[in-house]
């Protein structure tokens, strides 16, 4: 009885020897692994690193589609580049109404406002009749400032990009993602762009009454994003399109997204976008 006794002991402390040694040997389970793509719903999109410029995500970025407001970016461009006077003062007139008829406006015909405050509601509120008259005060008027327009894109090797109007509700105006990106980083460098297009809330003095306008795009007022320079846009042609320049986890990237379904779309794919970045950083420390 002893003896089995003894050999039942030694079983068990061979298997209990064997066990261990599993444990010891088995590797401690994977930390979760990011998805390699983030879920993005609009049509195109790219994400690109804005210092080396190397590509992080990339969906039909080459197919050139109608950009809305997004135009807005350029009209900027042009009027400041083009050293035009930004206190001078410039009227609505009737011409702004019919050029933008069918959109909103808080700018009522006969409304004076600085040169650049014109521009700061064209970027920040995306307003289309201060864009229209931006337009058609440059010299030569809106023909002129459109063939300015292309000539920048082209000197920016927007190769797949035409502009028709300096507010973008015409759906000629179109560009790809990956022009876009170019326009992004072009406009970045214009400290006034930046402010302008990231700021909150501005108030304007339209007729006898102050008038405050908000910006279009609500991630400028989350702490919890740093961004240098943003544009909305929305027609029916273009979708829902949101373009920025932003720093995610230290990494300063621009995020082009353009034909979103749904008003809230362009704004979730950016979140999402933010989240996939953050996890692809947190898998390599």
């Amino acid at each position: 009885m002893r003896s089995v006794c003894g050999a039942r002991g030694l079983l068990a402390l061979v298997l209990s020897g064997l066990l261990l040694s599993v444990a010891v040997a088995s590797p401690a389970p994977d930390r979760p692994r990011p998805a390699s793509r983030p879920e993005v719903r609009s049509s195109a999109a790219l994400v690109v690193d804005a210092k080396d410029s190397s590509v992080l995500f990339a969906q039909r970025d080459d197919a050139p589609v109608p950009i809305a407001s997004i135009t807005k970016l350029m009209t900027a461009l042009v009027v400041l580049e083009g050293r035009q006077p930004l206190d001078e003062i410039v009227t609505i007139t009737s011409a702004d109404r019919d050029a933008t008829n069918g959109s909103a406006s808080r700018l009522g015909i006969g409304t004076r406002l600085s040169r650049s405050n014109l521009l700061h509601l064209a970027l920040m509120s995306s307003e289309n009749r201060a864009a229209h008259a931006l337009g058609r005060t440059w010299p030569g008027g809106e023909p002129a400032f459109v063939r300015a327009m292309n000539a920048r894109a082209k000197a920016l090797g927007m190769t797949n990009s035409q502009f028709a109007d300096p507010t973008g509700l015409s759906s000629r105006n179109v560009a790809t993602a990956r022009d876009l990106v170019k326009l992004v980083k072009a406009a970045s460098a214009d400290p006034l762009i930046r402010q302008y297009s990231t700021d909150e809330r501005f108030t304007v003095v339209a007729g006898k009454q102050q008038v405050e306008f908000r910006n279009t795009n609500t991630l400028v007022a989350r702490p919890d994003w740093d961004i240098a320079l943003q544009k909305t846009g929305y027609t029916l042609a273009a979708g829902q399109c949101l373009v920025m320049h932003t720093v995610i986890e230290g990494r300063s990237v621009v995020i082009v997204l353009l034909n979103s379904f749904g008003k809230y779309t362009r704004v979730a794919d950016a979140r999402r976008i933010r989240k996939w970045l953050e996890a692809a950083r947190g898998s390599v420390t």
